[in-house]
């Protein structure tokens, strides 16, 4: 951990685990290092990124005038699947929120992510942006063998992947603006609605919902994203020839090659992208996925499948 947080402050990239998928990080204050993100990811210089730090004690470096109920949000949720979007402070450079003047924060819950963070701090950094580690638009990898795979030929020699097991959540952190009286949703995850008002007292917004505060870019809220190389179709049934996701009490017709039976919730989101990399593994054009119906971590499968059926 001291070896990958040295190698942070010299400017290099690592890619860690996180309990949600894997991150790829760079020192959140040095501008240069953020711009190879950029580049080894070939995302958009306009797409903000999100800050990890050790604990929310860090969030008063990163944030200004942080309601409440981010307070609390924080303090029931963190560590853990969820970022808040606060009113950046000095620190937060146009390099790491796309030019905006809000800031994602999290502090992420896997032990290697945190052992990272800590060193990180120890050492004298502050924080470091990630993004997933994958290329830009393409299926979130949940494991480091599908970070070399995605980004092997982009990294340096002394860039580093830190293996971590798979991710235990699979999608996504929440995302939640807290610059205006009430939490909005603007990524779904492991977070529910349901969760934060609990936790606030307030009925969150959703995405669709009208807010006080102007549009807010984050990670992952583009029309097409998380998509493999295969076309994704919803709630059709499959034909032979297809891959095929679904709860498991689906019977998988014949010639169709099932890639994922997920028994609940929680497995289908922990499966959902290792098994969309199958289907480009295995050379499947084409793949369709039966989607989980109600609400909670449903609603953010929902919202990944949505926007990876709309092709890279």
């Amino acid at each position: 951990m001291a070896d990958a947080a040295a190698n942070l402050l010299a400017g290099g990239l690592v890619a860690f685990p996180t309990e949600t998928v894997y991150g790829l990080g760079a020192n959140a204050c040095n501008a240069d290092a953020v711009a190879r993100i950029y580049s080894v990811k070939g995302r958009p210089a306009d797409h903000p990124l999100i800050v990890h730090i050790a604990s929310m004690d860090g969030l008063g470096d990163w944030a200004d005038d942080v309601p409440g109920y981010a307070i609390s949000l924080a303090r029931d949720f963190w560590p853990g699947p969820m970022t808040l979007v606060v009113k950046r402070s000095g620190l937060a450079g146009d390099f790491v929120t796309g030019g905006q003047d809000t800031v994602g924060v999290r502090v992420p819950n896997h032990p290697v992510a945190l052992g990272l963070l800590e060193a990180f701090a120890k050492a004298g950094g502050k924080g470091v942006a990630a993004p997933s580690a994958n290329r830009f638009g393409s299926v979130s990898p949940t494991t480091a063998v599908a970070v070399h795979e995605e980004l092997g030929d982009y990294l340096d020699a002394d860039d580093l992947i830190l293996d971590g097991g798979p991710s235990a959540v699979g999608v996504e952190s929440t995302i939640i603006d807290c610059t205006s009286d009430v939490p909005q949703i603007l990524r779904p995850g492991g977070i529910t609605a349901e969760m934060i008002e609990q936790s606030t007292g307030l009925k969150p917004l959703d995405s669709e919902q009208e807010s006080n505060s102007p549009e807010i870019r984050v990670s992952g809220s583009l029309e097409k994203h998380y998509a493999p190389a295969a076309k994704v179709f919803l709630d059709v049934t499959p034909i032979a020839g297809q891959g095929f996701i679904a709860a498991s009490r689906r019977v998988t017709p014949t010639g169709v090659t099932r890639l994922a039976a997920p028994k609940n919730l929680d497995e289908f989101a922990r499966d959902l992208y290792s098994a969309l990399r199958k289907a480009d593994e295995l050379g499947l054009a084409e793949v369709v996925v039966e989607q989980p119906q109600g609400d909670g971590l449903a609603i953010a499968i929902r919202d990944r499948l949505e926007r990876a059926s709309k092709g890279r």
